[in-house]
């Protein structure tokens, strides 16, 4: 069974940090290209954040850059995001997708940034 799961999210103070995971299973990851989007109540889901297969070439929404670094761990099948100096309007349900071949999306983790 082909599955995306995402852990690390939580509550945080403004200016923490949090890091998500996102491990795959039923198939490798080596091949897709790795992203995070998150979507916010009431709003339309946002990418945040990606890294290629080969080169690990990274990209970033401007909102996020400078603050949030994806990484990828093929060997454990596993990518992640660290998130630094977060605000309150990083507040959203945060989504890992593997694009390649196929199109797979996990179920979420929620981030409330919040005092």
């Amino acid at each position: 069974q082909v599955q995306l799961v995402e852990s690390g999210g939580g509550l945080v103070q403004p200016g923490g940090s949090l890091r998500l995971s996102c491990v795959g299973s039923g198939f490798s990851i080596a091949s897709f290209v790795m992203n995070w989007f998150r979507q916010a109540p009431g709003k339309e889901r946002e990418y945040v954040a990606s890294i290629t297969s080969t080169t690990r070439k990274r990209g970033y929404a401007d909102s996020v850059k400078g603050r949030f670094t994806i990484s990828r761990d093929d060997s454990v099948n596993t990518v992640y995001l660290e998130m630094n100096s977060l605000k309150p309007e990083d507040t959203a349900v945060y989504y890992c997708r593997a694009r390649g071949m196929k199109d797979y999306w996990g179920q979420g983790t929620q981030v409330t940034v919040s005092s």
